[in-house]
């Protein structure tokens, strides 16, 4: 039987989220870097004009990375790629849907809202689509594309106003982040989870870009190992208890995924659930306004039925999010009341 085929961009954290995972099953796939030269048959595929876009041996296609992750967890038991404790799977899904929807904002507003990050990565964007080799007359190209990167920020979020709450956000994280790594080789253990692959994509990203890089090797020594294991991870051991986890992953959700990424998450979807435009959250940063997402709010009301499926099960999910500070953001959706007659 074929392989899977991944065509993706060296500048897309998706598309090293799904490779990592490709690899860390030993699925045999083949790495297609988009380029103009197979643009054609990318758009034959594609239903969106992004990467990844995985295609199946039996040639279904997906460009969801979190379907795709899901996907190769059945297609590939082992070596397992989420915990078999509830609590922890659940908890992982939360971080996979943080980098997803969240830190993706401050790695775009880090490398596209602010220079020398844009310049760079402009060119190496260009030299990808190029197949590898830096064209002739290429800076009024670079220019372009990073022009036209830079105006897409206030479509994620990542517009000037919000720049320094997502600045503080990532820093914020990756300490804290740092902190966890430095006992353990992976968030929950000796194995890797979706929130590896996810969280690992989006700051290995930040880290081909010059101002976060700088800051994370000075701040962040085993963040930035991790993210290098990351690239082609092996598993070191099984996935351990909640108990041994808790002292540092708990400063993960109750230290800011709960006070970022959660309300957030919830605003956003209630905006678009009434099909508003823009919306605004107080966090505890500040305001902060952007467009509604609305792939955004479905991925959310999608992880809150997830958790709220597990907390069915696992009271240690119920105790650990209420420490966090989470818990209203997974708590059962109320009944809509019949008016009165």
């Amino acid at each position: 039987m074929a392989g899977y085929r991944l065509f993706g961009a060296e500048t897309s954290p998706y598309s090293l989220k799904v490779r990592a995972a490709l690899r860390f099953k030993g699925a045999e796939f083949e790495w297609i870097s988009r380029s103009a030269a197979n643009e054609a048959e990318f758009r034959e595929l594609a239903k969106t004009p992004t990467v990844p876009l995985l295609l199946s041996p039996e040639g279904k296609v997906s460009q969801d990375s979190t379907q795709m992750l899901a996907a190769l967890e059945q297609a590939f038991p082992e070596p397992a790629a989420q915990p078999d404790d509830a609590t922890l799977a659940a908890l992982s899904l939360i971080l996979e849907d943080y980098a997803d929807e969240w830190l993706n904002k401050a790695m775009f507003q880090q490398r596209w809202g602010q220079l020398p990050d844009r310049d760079a990565a402009a060119l190496r964007a260009l030299v990808q689509l190029n197949g590898g080799k830096r064209p002739r007359a290429y800076k009024a190209a670079s220019k372009q594309v990073g022009d036209r990167m830079a105006a897409r920020l206030p479509l994620v979020g990542a517009e000037h106003e919000n720049a320094a709450t997502l600045e503080t956000s990532y820093r914020r994280f990756a300490l804290r982040l740092n902190a966890h790594l430095q006992n353990h080789l992976f968030i929950f253990g000796g194995h890797p989870s979706a929130a590896d692959f996810a969280l690992a994509a989006q700051f290995q990203q930040m880290l081909t870009d010059p101002t976060p890089a700088a800051w994370l090797a000075d701040r962040a020594p085993f963040l930035v190992a991790w993210c290098e294991h990351m690239i082609d991870p092996q598993a070191g051991g099984p996935y351990a208890t909640l108990e041994a986890l808790k002292p540092t992953l708990l400063a993960l959700f109750d230290g800011e995924a709960a006070r970022t990424f959660l309300p957030w998450a919830k605003a956003n979807a209630a905006s678009a659930s009434r099909q508003k435009k823009r919306f605004s959250v107080t966090l505890d940063d500040g305001l902060f306004e952007q467009a509604t997402q609305s792939y955004a709010g479905r991925s959310f009301q999608k992880l809150q039925d997830r958790v709220r499926a597990a907390l069915k099960e696992a009271p240690a999910l119920a105790e650990f999010l209420a420490e966090a500070g989470a818990a209203e953001f997974f708590a059962e959706r109320q009944p809509q009341k019949t008016p009165a007659a």
